[in-house]
């Protein structure tokens, strides 16, 4: 039987990508296959700009569920109703766990389901919407899906080495770090300059929203 952990499900409007403003039930994994997530791994993780804690089941609906049904009733009790229920499967590394009978039983509830990955472990069917944002240094094994959002600037992470990839939506998203505004800056620059790449702001951070 699995047993699914989860950092943090919360309720709240997508910051990021092609689906950013729209509303959406947020679930966090634990765990990552980049870094381990303890701040005295961090430099000499592959991933080392990481903004995200992803440590523990401890966050706000976090815990350990024993069942896709269980973690699925969960996550859709968050709806407020209307619409068209959407969740976003995030982490950490959310294909560390998620699963096709996951997958189904948030279609069951009504979900469309959407992840963001960092491409290392080949996504399950019947995901409805994949966003796969590349840490250089890995083996990037999902070379296809809806959108890839490219962290900005990335040591060696030319944009240009992606293109040819079968993805409908190419993002830039300036890294998020103590030269943030020099990022934002190099990021509109690119995209102006190579009109394939769409500027991602993580808009959560502007508005100061979960």
């Amino acid at each position: 039987m699995a047993v699914y952990s989860v950092k943090e499900l919360f309720y709240t409007l997508q910051g990021e990508g092609a689906h950013s403003g729209r509303a959406a039930v947020f679930c966090r994994f634990t765990g990552c296959n980049l870094w381990s997530g303890r701040e005295q791994d961090r430099s000499s993780a592959i991933c080392t700009f990481c903004d995200t804690d992803f440590i523990g089941t401890n966050g706000n609906g976090g815990g350990k569920f024993t069942s896709a049904e269980e973690l699925a009733e969960a996550a859709a009790l968050l709806w407020p109703g209307g619409g068209q229920p959407y969740i976003v499967c995030t982490g950490g590394e959310p294909l560390l766990q998620l699963d096709a009978k996951l997958i189904d039983a948030f279609h069951q509830v009504g979900f469309t389901v959407a992840v963001e990955t960092n491409g290392t472990i080949a996504a399950p069917a019947d995901i409805d919407w994949l966003c796969v944002s590349p840490k250089i240094g890995s083996d990037l094994i999902q070379t296809s899906g809806n959108e890839l959002k490219l962290v900005y600037p990335q040591e060696g992470g030319d944009p240009a080495n992606f293109e040819g990839l079968a993805f409908d939506h190419f993002f830039l998203q300036p890294m998020d770090s103590d030269t943030g505004e020099e990022n934002t800056d190099a990021a509109v620059v690119y995209c102006r300059d190579n009109p394939k790449w769409r500027l991602s702001l993580q808009t959560h951070k502007i508005l100061d929203i979960p």
